[in-house]
């Protein structure tokens, strides 16, 4: 498959061949059945990309013809199809939480009012709260709590670029925004209304001295939104960070670990 998608991607005019459209379909249906990924994690704790599949998304866009779907009394016009059988596959899926097919959405999961975008793999035991957003290709792990209002960004281009990964047993806070590829590592905790793109600074005040990171969230790390002073030309003005002001405790039951990361530091959800 691989081979096949890496052609129509050098050369458009074989998405006109039969064999490249089907291969393209079976791509997608594997994303939706969970059995390909986009982005995998690695034994060694990092994550590998598999920008073909991210290029057979995009592939998937041009042979597809926009087309009405009715799901009385609303009505949609679009190229993607929605996931369905949630009874079958284990979901609980709450009037108005739409998933586009493509979308991997494992057992156990419960969505809330909100949106599931093409690419995305959504692991067990995770709860998309209402109106929170999972963007294309974004990976979100087991027994993670994306609560409401969250916005998880999607990564299609560039296609080696790696999408926003939420990894096992965080707790994204209300309001939350993560882009740009920004890997959240597991246990982790973000307050309400932090922001993470790949130029905000994630800075570690924990210790007797600052530590500056971008990009990646420590595991088990407690984040609430923080600003810095930076000069510009018209003057000294505040700009947004995240500061990491805590750790939860492996010793710990997780629910309790946090609970207790909350309630020490008096962080909003």
């Amino acid at each position: 498959m691989q081979e096949i998608i890496e052609a129509a991607w050098n050369n458009r005019e074989l998405l006109k061949d039969t064999k490249t459209r089907s291969t393209i379909d079976d791509v997608i249906a594997s994303l939706d059945a969970g059995s390909l990924r986009v982005a995998e994690p690695k034994a060694d704790g990092n994550w590998q990309v598999n920008d073909w599949v991210k290029k057979a998304v995009i592939l998937y866009f041009p042979i597809r013809q926009m087309e009405v779907m009715e799901l009385k009394p609303f009505e949609f016009h679009d190229k993607m199809a929605l996931k369905t059988n949630y009874a079958a596959m284990g979901v609980r899926v709450v009037p108005g939480a739409i998933a586009r097919y493509g979308s991997y959405i494992a057992s156990g999961v419960i969505m809330m009012p909100g949106f599931v975008n093409i690419g995305a793999y959504v692991d067990s035991g995770t709860m998309v709260d209402t109106w929170a957003t999972v963007g294309s290709c974004a990976q979100i792990g087991k027994h993670v709590h994306l609560s409401g209002g969250v916005g998880i960004g999607g990564v299609l281009e560039p296609v080696q670029a790696a999408p926003v990964i939420i990894e096992d047993d965080c707790f994204i806070g209300s309001r939350c925004i993560v882009v740009e590829g920004v890997r959240v590592g597991k246990q982790a905790v973000l307050g309400a209304n932090v922001v993470l793109t790949q130029s905000t600074k994630i800075i570690d005040v924990t210790g007797s001295s600052p530590v500056e990171t971008k990009g990646y969230v420590p595991e088990r790390s407690v984040v609430i939104p923080g600003s810095y002073t930076k000069s510009f030309p018209a003057g000294d003005y505040q700009v947004p960070c995240a500061l990491i002001i805590g750790k939860r405790k492996e010793s710990t039951d997780l629910k309790t670990s946090l609970n207790d990361a909350l309630r020490e530091h008096n962080v909003a959800i």
